[in-house]
């Protein structure tokens, strides 16, 4: 044996704890003694032994009473107890089995048979702590497993539906631009046309000073001058709201864009402006707040090679966090009190000091996330939403994309009652 086994040895004869230390000892086993229920018990506090030899009839707590204590902690639960008795009765036999011993031994006891049935018992408890190693680390793997099994079902969903959302918007966007191009180069037309038809009017009016009453009175009556001067502007609040809509278009095609196969060199600040154009209507004024004041702060920054439909996500994830942080914020505070500490997200963009990667730092001015919260942020499925509100999916996947894809950082840092910001950390190349 490599490491020797320990034996106790628990009788209050020292004739018998002599001839049983001596055998277990010539056998290569390590011996201890004790002469009591109560100093075993004790002992065993110490140093746990491998398997414990245990007298029956014993002054003070008997050997049922210290069996049943052996068992009932769960330190010692697991020790294999063998009882010596001079106690042929059936009916004690099947007490000690019941409350825990592996095996018997009858006085007057032979030493090879107390040896055979030591070996016997050692060697079941070791095969059985191996079994029960193997099968926690088949377990531990088997989890594990069904973890990695479960995160790709849920990435492949999540990959499908931004898929599919993407050719979505795609489509939508192509859709929008068709029009609204063709609405854009007609009223540039048409303003050329106007120009034209007033120049022509106010030709006429110096040649013909004096049209006729007819004519004068249709004038006033639908107040030429102002409608001269209103039609121009409508014409360029159209020209402005078609210029609007080619901007919502792009926005949408650049958001939409999946990149999966092969990473290509992208302008970050693109993809957050599109992402915060989609996101428009849950940043604007609503009954119950003012706007939710964006601030940008974009510092030089080349481009990244990356998959810019997934940051994309990413910055959506994010972004939309933050909404909800300072949306929650307002809760309990009137429209004028928000007005004068208004809902602020800032979002800066700016290279790392060693130059090596594009950062992006995503910050609101809401509560603020705890310390207990923000150590399970990236946790998957775990989200403080209310049911129907939140999956716990998004800063999950977020991750994901930012270390995994990109080999980035995804982090965050927050103190409660000043707001929270998130870090993404991208290669350059």
């Amino acid at each position: 044996m490599s490491e020797a086994e320990l034996i106790l040895v628990v009788d209050d004869t020292p004739a018998n704890l002599d001839v049983i230390s001596e055998a277990l000892t010539d056998a290569g086993y390590e011996v201890a003694i004790a002469i009591d229920g109560e100093r075993a018990l004790k002992q065993v506090q110490y140093t746990l032994p491998s398997l414990i030899l245990l007298d029956v009839m014993m002054p003070g707590i008997n050997g049922f009473e210290t069996c049943r204590r052996l068992k009932a902690s769960p330190a010692t639960k697991d020790i294999p107890v063998i009882f010596m008795t001079a106690l042929s009765d059936t009916a004690d036999k099947i007490k000690g089995f019941q409350i825990g011993a592996v095996d018997y031994i009858t006085k007057p006891f032979e030493e090879m048979e107390v040896l055979a049935r030591v070996n016997t018992h050692i060697k079941l408890r070791n095969l059985h702590k191996e079994l029960e190693q193997h099968v926690a680390s088949r377990t531990a793997e088997l989890t594990s497993a069904l973890a990695q099994v479960k995160q790709s079902q849920l990435q492949l969903i999540q990959n499908e539906k931004m898929s599919a959302l993407g050719n979505l918007v795609a489509g939508v966007a192509h859709e929008i631009n068709n029009p609204v191009g063709f609405i854009y180069g007609n009223i540039k037309e048409l303003n050329l046309a106007l120009q034209d038809i007033v120049e022509h009017l106010r030709l006429y009016q110096q040649e013909c000073p004096n049209p006729g009453k007819d004519i004068e009175f249709h004038a006033v009556n639908i107040d030429l001058e102002y409608v001269l001067q209103d039609t121009a502007k409508m014409l360029s609040s159209m020209e402005i709201g078609c210029d609007r809509l080619r901007n919502i278009s792009t926005s949408l095609r650049t958001f939409s864009r999946a990149d999966t196969a092969v990473k290509v060199l992208a302008n970050i600040c693109d993809g957050i402006d599109s992402t915060l154009m989609i996101l428009q209507h849950r940043l604007k004024a609503q009954d119950t707040r003012p706007e939710i004041q964006v601030l940008k702060e974009y510092k030089d920054i080349p481009p990244v090679k990356c998959y810019l439909g997934q940051l994309n996500q990413v910055f959506m994830n994010v972004i939309s966090n933050a909404i909800d942080a300072v949306n929650e914020c307002s809760y309990g505070r009137s429209y004028h009190d928000i007005e004068a500490s208004p809902n602020k997200i800032t979002i800066t963009t700016e290279l790392s000091e060693d130059r090596q990667r594009v950062v992006v730092k995503i910050k609101d001015n809401g509560k603020g996330i705890s310390q207990d919260v923000k150590a399970h942020i990236f946790d998957h499925l775990f989200t403080t939403k209310l049911v129907g509100e939140g999956t716990g999916l998004g800063l999950s996947i977020s991750r994901q994309i930012v270390e995994e894809m990109h080999g980035g950082t995804l982090t965050c840092s927050s103190v409660l009652g000043e707001g929270a910001q998130f870090t993404i950390a991208l290669p350059i190349d």
